[in-house]
């Protein structure tokens, strides 16, 4: 692909509603995504005021013994997200009538798979990288995805 085949794909981009396109041939591979939009917020007028100091917290109940403690909630800058790969269509399970590939609370190994991502009319299976628990669906079934969208948080094993 030459200088001039490459400037009017990037204009065809910038032009059409499309915001990414991908080509591979033999030894070539190359990929156009349109920059998201800046936005910049416009400059807000400070205003000062004066908070009353809090009153002091009132004395909290120690639990007792038989009490059950609740779980720990789980650290969130150790959890790892699995991302779209692609531009499609979200979807759970792989039709309407099966059950889906992963819940919360489910363990899942690297290589196995937790959603499809329907693209162009072709239903791509998408892998896990790590190995762990899913603690979060981030996207309802049959919805847009965009790529790299977040699709689940996982606490690695």
């Amino acid at each position: 692909m030459d200088l001039k085949e490459i400037q009017t794909l990037i204009k065809f981009i910038s032009e059409s509603g499309v915001d990414e396109v991908d080509i591979e041939k033999k030894d070539f591979k190359i990929s156009i995504r349109k920059a998201a939009p800046v936005v910049q917020a416009a400059p807000q007028q400070v205003v000062q005021a004066t908070i009353p100091a809090p009153a002091p917290a009132a004395a909290q109940p120690v639990a007792k013994a038989s009490e059950p403690a609740a779980p720990a909630p789980v650290a969130e800058d150790k959890l790892i997200t699995i991302n779209s790969p692609m531009i499609g269509t979200f979807y759970r399970a792989s039709s309407p009538d099966k059950p889906s590939f992963v819940n919360v609370g489910d363990e899942v190994k690297a290589g196995s798979v937790v959603c499809i991502v329907e693209a162009m009319k072709l239903f791509n299976e998408i892998e896990s990288e790590v190995s762990g628990k899913i603690v979060k669906i981030l996207v309802d079934n049959a919805t847009p995805v965009e790529y790299d969208q977040p699709l689940f948080l996982v606490e690695p094993n």
